[in-house]
């Protein structure tokens, strides 16, 4: 799974996997000449698209779900259709409920992908977008970090069953100046250079289980190298 910021390039560098095809949940792969999808409307209808590449011949390696976070309002509007409620909130007339039922409809697809990753080899990316989120640290003071912009239960599911968790952001560096009355005022600076980080880090949740550097050159070339 790849998070990230606003247009870092999450789909760019999945459209650089091997043989990918796009099952895109909201738009945003306009300018990218990759072979897709038609941008399903439901969460039956990505079930279908997977399904397809399970059952049918082709030559595709990389399967990438753009994004996983808006496939997660597709599964609330399915419950909420079902169960003729406004809200997922209003499903199953129990706070919280819903959201169990989100997860388990989540694990249909995830069960999906795992089909598609042991019967056809097929790599799977799931690119998300990123928020800042709240952390209560058991050991240390609170603070704030970068997390998939997905409910609590299935963004755990989703770090949890990914091999590799990368989070893109633009790299910034801070640079401290000191005005009148030897006031010190801090600036985020920053060359537009994109990146990759591979380990968690108290700004960020990220994973790798390929001993990768702890940042990368936002680009597949990099880690085509360790995946080989």
């Amino acid at each position: 799974m790849v998070v990230g910021v606003p247009g870092v390039g999450k789909s760019t560098l999945a459209a650089q996997s091997p043989k990918p095809v796009f099952i895109p949940t909201e738009d945003g792969i306009d300018d990218l000449d990759v072979p897709h999808f038609p941008k399903p409307n439901s969460f039956n209808e990505v079930l279908d698209d997977l399904g397809q590449l399970g059952e049918e011949e082709h030559e595709f390696r990389t399967v990438v779900v753009d994004t996983v976070d808006w496939l997660e309002r597709l599964i609330h509007d399915q419950i909420c259709s079902e169960q003729r409620v406004e809200s997922i909130e209003k499903a199953s007339g129990e706070y919280g409920k819903g959201y169990v039922l989100a997860a388990r409809l989540f694990d249909q697809f995830l069960n999906a992908c795992d089909w598609l990753r042991e019967n056809r080899k097929m790599h799977v990316i799931l690119l998300a977008h990123a928020r800042a989120e709240r952390f209560a640290d058991p050991e240390h003071s609170d603070y704030d970090r970068y997390a998939p912009k997905l409910h609590k239960i299935i963004s755990a599911r989703c770090v949890e069953w990914c091999d590799e968790v990368f989070f893109a952001n633009f790299k910034t560096f801070t640079k401290e100046t000191t005005g009148s009355f030897g006031k010190t005022t801090v600036k985020a600076v920053g060359g537009g250079e994109r990146i990759l980080r591979t380990t968690a880090k108290p700004t960020c949740i990220a994973k790798n289980r390929l001993a990768l550097p702890d940042e990368l050159p936002l680009s597949w070339e990099p880690l085509a190298n360790f995946y080989n």
